[in-house]
């Protein structure tokens, strides 16, 4: 799989041209953990499982930036290219502003084991209470979860044995082996190329790689 990085300069601080792509040593330390089957592993997926193209997010559910993504160009990468079956996505934690945001990810993850990952991704942007300002708590989790009509025994016993703590760290630490060091970040491909946008990056900048890897 040929690697590349599409992103803005101000984003990742170097000297490149905006919407230029520099094809990136595919045989660095992290290739080997970088494939399709590890990107996958363990995670729900949204949309048509046999789309060509396959977006992998990287984000906190704190995160500022995250919650901009959700709440802009998430909608129209869904509405165009997911709903169309064009392109599915995936979501992994990685969870840089702490504890609270751990816990957000648990909390998904037990929404998972019944089956509503997705409406509780969801619920968690669209009440997004900022960075680091101490809205996630065990009662307001378990509000979301009333909210999604889950079964609040079952999802507070799940919370509070902690069921899915090593998942979430597992896949802050699957991040960091493969180069994430920054919030959102996104890894686009399809069977034959990768691409690598970091940040809150506008629609137009996603709907560039879905167009490289349509023709590849």
């Amino acid at each position: 799989m040929k690697i590349y990085f599409l992103a803005i300069p101000i984003i990742i601080g170097i000297v490149i041209g905006v919407g230029l792509i520099t094809n990136l040593d595919p045989t660095t330390d992290n290739s080997s953990v970088l494939s399709k089957e590890n990107l996958l592993k363990g995670s729900s997926m949204l949309g048509n499982p046999n789309a060509k193209i396959t977006i992998v997010e990287f984000g906190d559910y704190q995160c500022t930036f995250c919650y901009k993504f959700h709440d802009e160009t998430m909608k129209k990468i869904n509405d165009k290219y997911i709903e169309t079956e064009n392109v599915n996505f995936i979501y992994k934690d990685f969870p840089l502003n702490g504890g609270q945001s751990i816990l957000a990810s648990e909390a998904s993850y037990c929404a998972q084991k019944q089956n509503k990952f997705w409406e509780y991704h969801n619920t968690l942007y669209d009440n997004w209470g900022g960075e680091n300002t101490g809205w996630i708590t065990e009662n307001v989790l378990l509000g979301f979860a009333r909210d999604v009509e889950l079964n609040l025994d079952d999802f507070s016993q799940c919370l509070e044995n902690s069921e899915f703590r090593q998942k979430v760290l597992d896949n802050e630490q699957f991040g960091r082996e493969v180069g994430i060091n920054a919030t959102p970040s996104f890894l686009i491909f399809n069977d034959n190329d990768l691409y690598r946008i970091v940040g809150a990056q506008p629609f137009e900048k996603f709907e560039q790689a879905f167009q490289k890897l349509g023709n590849s």
